[in-house]
């Protein structure tokens, strides 16, 4: 009998969830032109208006995408060679990142210098400086700025390679409990606020890939997780039974985050070793409840909603993700110049940040050498019949 929740080979849940989480990524960004917390640029309405809404995706909206990556991973390791899938995937990967520091990121750290050091040269004669590796702003250059995650997923997916064989002969007595019972809603937690505060302070986040261990340590695990539970049923049973829990846990813990960070002294130090430990346990509370309710909710609903709009994001999400922050700091950056009223100011950013991405991505896609500058097949229709990338 075929398991009510058996994982098919192409995974529209988690097509439309890989979609939703990066365009959740996209606004987040435009989020950070006004908020307090450091961005390459800042709005002149920059305030705290919005940071608690901020903070309902801040805690994982990024590991999830790192599951889902892992979970892809699986798909396409399973179908290919391992020397085939190497390459495909690095194919995949290092011309968007090479193209998009020598490239696509300039602007940001052009504009950026702009704004906070008062650099008042063109961007050409910027770039002649950008472009040697060197510190001239105190800042390194060339960067890789967002698309850190295309450079992390570079070394994982080698990892993975040689890993993977190994996790598959995982006995299922024990995988079984740890992905699809009451197991999965506690261990993870437990491990993510073990590493926020005995890690974390040791590693603070840097996205430079060689002392990123807190970083790693969450995300690779993420990686992992994703690849180890693509084809285990169950996994997908259980986040549906629980999504309602979840999701309620998860926005509980929200609440509880906000209550604390609003009423806490700003600085760490000034906190009690208690309520740090309990601002952690409520952060990844909600970082793990809303993952389990994203997998939930998706598998239950999406896993069968196929169609052109599907089809077409699937391939356009990551020319949208290496364009993206480009535009919204060249964009913010001349609109905070014209002295407009803020909701004007954010609705002009995020509708001329969509443009960009349908424009970028409909302009490579149509000249095939181009393609694989925005990470996609030369073929296009193979790209079309292929797992989430």
């Amino acid at each position: 009998m075929t398991h009510p929740y058996a994982i098919p080979e192409r995974r529209v849940d988690l097509d439309w969830l890989r979609i939703a989480a990066f365009g959740l990524l996209i606004l987040y960004h435009v989020g950070m032109f006004y908020v307090t917390w450091g961005f390459h640029v800042k709005s002149s309405h920059a305030s705290e208006a919005i940071e608690p809404l901020m903070l309902l995706t801040n805690p994982w909206r990024l590991l999830l995408l790192f599951i889902i990556s892992g979970v892809a991973t699986r798909f396409m390791l399973d179908k290919l060679p391992v020397r085939t899938f190497l390459g495909d995937r690095m194919w995949r990967l290092a011309p968007p990142l090479v193209f998009g520091m020598l490239v696509i990121v300039a602007p940001q750290t052009y504009f950026e210098i702009v704004q906070k050091q008062g650099f008042d040269g063109t961007i050409w004669e910027f770039y002649s400086q950008y472009l040697p590796p060197s510190m001239t702003w105190g800042l390194i250059t060339p960067t890789w700025n967002h698309l850190w995650f295309v450079a992390y997923l570079i070394p994982y997916t080698i990892l993975i390679a040689g890993l993977g064989p190994l996790m598959k002969r995982i006995p299922s007595q024990l995988a079984a409990p740890l992905a699809s019972g009451p197991l999965l809603l506690a261990l993870p937690v437990l491990y993510l606020v073990a590493l926020r505060l005995f890690l974390l302070p040791l590693f603070p986040t840097t996205h430079a890939l060689t002392d990123d261990w807190y970083n790693h340590a969450e995300s690779f695990a993420g990686f992992c997780f994703g690849y180890a539970i693509a084809r285990h049923a169950p996994f997908f049973a259980y986040v549906v039974r629980v999504r309602w829990l979840a999701l309620v846990a998860g926005l509980t813990a929200w609440i509880a985050l906000i209550t604390l960070y609003t009423t806490l002294p700003e600085a760490p130090g000034d906190r009690t070793p208690a309520v740090q430990v309990a601002a952690q346990l409520a952060r990844e509370i909600q970082a793990w409840g809303l993952i389990l309710a994203a997998f939930g909710f998706a598998h239950k609903h999406l896993a069968g909603r196929d169609g052109p709009i599907r089809r077409y994001l699937t391939e356009a999400i990551f020319p949208f993700y290496i364009i993206h922050q480009t535009t919204i700091v060249a964009t913010g950056f001349w609109l905070d110049k014209q002295g407009l009223p803020v909701l004007l100011e954010a609705a002009l950013l995020i509708t001329l940040t969509a443009a960009s991405c349908l424009a970028f991505h409909e302009f490579i896609r149509r000249v095939p050498p181009l393609r694989p500058l925005g990470g996609l097949k030369l073929n296009p229709v193979r790209a079309s019949r292929t797992a989430t990338a």
